[in-house]
């Protein structure tokens, strides 16, 4: 039996419960792994508020580092005592341990820590899949980066300005300005007292920009199009403030023959192959300081729900970790 964090109904943080479960050994290809780490991210309040739907009762969480503690049949590519961090499932990290797929976890490199592991993996492969295959960012070109200070965009910005690229980053209030300049933002918008496609606009010289990466949702959504240069990208991969508002296609057209997308991990690392790769450039990135990640923000596993306050109050900066 182990300690788990689990909802039998969707709501607001209050539904998290501290149970025993029992996961059972690891099946053929899974590992069961103890978790130092857990990480904490916007995906688990939209399982935990019912935006995005779960099965009920289940647990909650999709990415945790720690140790391996059991290998099922058939499993190679680890072995007991391994340091892995997995990101993308199954849900249910927020827990003491869990089983997982084996191709599913990535080994942590020497000289990074459980909770930096935990920390940044699925933010830093979102940054990845952003960065490097939605829209491929090139040295030179201008791009906008909603919620700059926040989890994914602390990685995602640094990573841009190492891609060569100008900045333009929001953050939610004046106390987090100085934080995403020293990540590397050129130009720093706050919405509430700023409006966005005009300053972004003047920054350009009237043209936009040629992609825009937003995980806001419904508050930014006409600014982000607003934005965006003729023939630009709408990138949509989040919804913090709540889902975008449903919309007529011929509205993309109006604003400049526009594109817009809602892409989502699961469909950038769908081998072990496209796993490794984005995970080993990130770590790459940070073990060569290119990337600075500091310690995140600690709760116990039984705060979790102290945990989502923190998350969704959108005061945050850099990430939150559960420790069992």
């Amino acid at each position: 039996m182990t300690a788990a964090i689990r909802i039998s109904q969707t709501g607001g943080p209050e539904v998290l419960k501290l149970e025993t479960f029992d996961p059972g050994p690891p099946k053929a290809g899974e590992v069961r792994v103890r978790h130092r780490a857990i990480g904490v991210n916007f995906i688990d309040i939209y399982h935990r508020t019912g935006l995005y739907k779960l099965p009920l009762p289940n647990g909650l969480g999709l990415e945790a580092a720690g140790e391996v503690e059991a290998v099922g049949p058939g499993v190679s590519r680890f072995k007991a005592g391994d340091r892995v961090v997995y990101a993308s499932g199954p849900i249910g990290a927020y827990a003491e341990a869990s089983n997982v797929p084996a191709e599913r976890a990535v080994a942590i490199p020497e000289g990074i820590a459980f909770d930096i592991a935990a920390a940044v993996l699925l933010k830093g492969l979102t940054a990845h899949y952003l960065l490097r295959r939605t829209y491929p960012v090139k040295a030179g070109q201008t791009i906008l980066f909603h919620a700059a200070a926040g989890g994914v965009g602390v990685i995602a910005v640094q990573w841009a300005k190492r891609l060569g690229a100008s900045v333009i980053g929001t953050v939610g209030s004046d106390s987090k300005v100085e934080i995403a300049r020293s990540l590397g933002c050129n130009h720093v918008i706050v919405p509430a007292r700023e409006n966005i496609a005009n300053r972004v606009r003047e920054i350009t010289g009237g043209k936009g920009v040629p992609v825009a990466y937003d995980s806001i949702g419904r508050d930014t959504f006409m600014a982000t199009l607003d934005s965006l240069a003729p023939l630009g990208l709408f990138v949509s991969f989040g919804n913090a403030s709540g889902p975008v508002p449903p919309f007529d296609g011929a509205l993309l057209a109006q604003k400049g023959s526009l594109y817009f997308t809602r892409p989502t991990l699961m469909h950038y690392v769908t081998t072990a192959g496209e796993l490794d790769t984005g995970a080993g450039e990130l770590f790459d990135l940070i073990r060569r300081g290119d990337i600075e990640i500091k310690p995140p923000r600690s709760f116990p596993l039984a705060q979790a729900a102290e945990a989502h306050r923190a998350l969704e109050s959108r005061q945050t900066t850099g990430s939150l970790v559960l420790v069992p």
